[in-house]
């Protein structure tokens, strides 16, 4: 850790920074370290674009990284990093970074299994060297198990947080019933709500900030950005952007 932590700088030790200053000027200067962040939305809305820019921002402060991934390979992983200019391969080869992919091929899930999937998650993140953990994303979970058995998971994490750890969750809306999902975005410290959004002839991705608690700044803001292959995210004025 104290080597990750001499190769970056950070200006605030209680914020999770994004590493882009446009999008932490939106969120409250950056997420709160101690909190359980839910980053909710459709498909193709930019949750994990989001998720592998907090990536690099944890890398810029020194903070060490477990990304539970119900998608991506590491192979896959370090690629889409490098399509945003993001280069992590360094900390990745280090052990700063480590990937959990949770999606096993040929591999049949059953409600029990994905229970003991769920608390092997929890112990993990507790015990982890880690102070950031993503898992993205929930979605997968509905499918083979109970409403109660994911808010107790999210219930756990909530209490590993307070305990000073950072937790971030990604989910799909439509996977979840309107209930579950209000319970879930109570339990969570802050909300952040992917979308996309007609610009012209064309659709960008929105991020709406809809709550951050112990924020220092306004939430509800808004903001807008594609993702440029080579470049990584571009913030575009969301005055342009019908939401």
């Amino acid at each position: 850790m104290a080597g990750l932590s001499g190769l970056m700088n950070t200006e605030d030790k209680n914020i999770l920074s994004t590493g882009n200053n446009e999008i932490d000027k939106k969120i409250a200067d950056g997420l709160p370290l101690g909190s359980l962040t839910l980053i909710e939305g459709e498909n193709d809305t930019g949750k994990s674009v989001l998720t592998q820019q907090i990536v690099w921002g944890a890398m810029r402060q020194g903070l060490n990284v477990d990304l539970f991934s119900t998608e991506m390979t590491g192979k896959s992983f370090l690629s889409q990093m490098n399509s945003m200019s993001l280069d992590i391969s360094d900390f990745y080869a280090w052990g700063y970074i480590r990937l959990f992919p949770l999606h096993l091929k040929d591999f049949t899930w059953t409600p029990a299994e994905m229970d003991g999937v769920l608390s092997r998650i929890v112990g993990h993140i507790k015990t982890s060297r880690a102070m950031v953990a993503i898992v993205d994303s929930l979605t997968m979970v509905t499918e083979y198990t109970s409403q109660e058995t994911i808010l107790t998971f999210l219930t756990n994490c909530k209490n590993i947080c307070d305990n000073g750890k950072t937790i971030l969750i990604t989910l799909h809306t439509y996977a979840f019933a309107e209930e579950t999902l209000v319970r879930i975005r109570s339990i969570c410290d802050a909300h952040l709500h992917m979308k996309k959004s007609l610009m012209g002839d064309k659709y960008v991705m929105v991020m709406e900030v809809v709550k951050v608690r112990g924020a220092r700044k306004t939430t509800g803001n808004l903001v807008s950005f594609e993702v440029h292959p080579g470049y990584g995210m571009k913030i575009i004025p969301i005055s342009t952007a019908k939401v």
